[in-house]
């Protein structure tokens, strides 16, 4: 372990606790921003998990994610919003998280080196042929992932594998390695810093692809989010307004007669009716901006 980029000392550590506040805080951000450099040599392989994914959620196939500690909670960030910003229903975006719901209260080490829980988690999660799974380890080496990683490629995913250090096994594992090689921690040892910031840029990244690619995202606009608050009806009736190029009284009239759905919505308030924008939109493949040219 200690061989580990991601255990070894910082060059700026040195005398970390002698330092007064604002040199403590102005170390550790210039760690962060280093780590962030990180995802810049990754961008072709996270091009191909996002492409990956894509294909897999538009063939109505799942999209698993995995991890453990703070790789996992980077990870299950991440897999919520496919629902919350590209409305991608949550059984189709399963969350394999080393100890599950009450890891998530109160963080437990043991839980990670435990592969009858992977095993379990991967029974539950039900993945194979036509699915993928980003798996998502700093070290590259958490038994937990690693043994999700495995049983998923053995049922016939697909396996994105993220980690921090060159060389690890979940690398070695995965159809697509992605290596953020953000090398050691102001902290060391703690991947909740550097390791986790890279990991959850470059999952963004990945989810920004992949809502891009499934039509889900219009101008920078999420055009196919559940509209299932008061925040998210308000935002809904000014992306219709927007694209439709209507007022947002009307953008509200056109939800309601597509019950909440954006992308009908723009079409209906352009003058389709409820019924012929869900079968433009079928024969568009979902893309918003080919329905509206139709």
């Amino acid at each position: 372990m200690a061989d580990r980029p991601t255990e070894a000392l910082h060059p700026m550590a040195e005398g970390l606790h002698l330092a007064p506040p604002e040199q403590v805080l102005s170390r550790a951000l210039a760690a962060q921003q280093a780590a962030l450099a990180a995802v810049g040599p990754a961008l072709p392989q996270l091009a191909a998990a996002a492409r990956i994914a894509a294909q897999t959620l538009r063939a109505g196939g799942k999209l698993a994610y995995a991890g453990a500690g703070s790789s996992g909670l980077m990870a299950l960030a991440d897999c919520l919003e496919m629902l919350g910003t590209f409305g991608i229903p949550a059984e189709r975006t399963p969350m394999l998280f080393a100890g599950g719901a009450e890891a998530l209260l109160k963080m437990t080490g043991g839980v990670e080196d435990d592969p009858a829980l992977a095993a379990a988690d991967l029974a539950r999660a039900d993945l194979g042929v036509g699915d993928v799974l980003i798996a998502v380890s700093a070290s590259g080496t958490t038994p937990y992932t690693l043994a999700v990683a495995a049983g998923a490629a053995k049922a016939g995913a697909k396996v994105v594998g993220i980690a921090n250090v060159p060389g690890s096994p979940l690398l070695q594992a995965a159809d697509v390695p992605v290596l953020l090689e953000t090398g050691a921690e102001i902290v060391a040892g703690s991947t909740r810093l550097g390791a986790a910031t890279a990991q959850k840029v470059a999952m963004n990244l990945v989810s920004v692809l992949v809502g891009v690619e499934l039509g889900h995202v219009h101008d920078g606009m999420m055009v196919n989010l559940v509209a299932d608050n008061a925040k998210l009806r308000d935002r809904a009736a000014r992306i219709v307004a927007r694209v439709a190029g209507v007022d947002t009284g009307i953008a509200r009239v056109a939800l309601n007669r597509t019950r909440g759905a954006v992308k009908p919505a723009v079409l209906v308030a352009r003058g389709a009716s409820p019924e012929s924008a869900g079968a433009r939109l079928a024969a568009a493949g979902g893309i918003l901006a080919k329905a509206m040219k139709s």
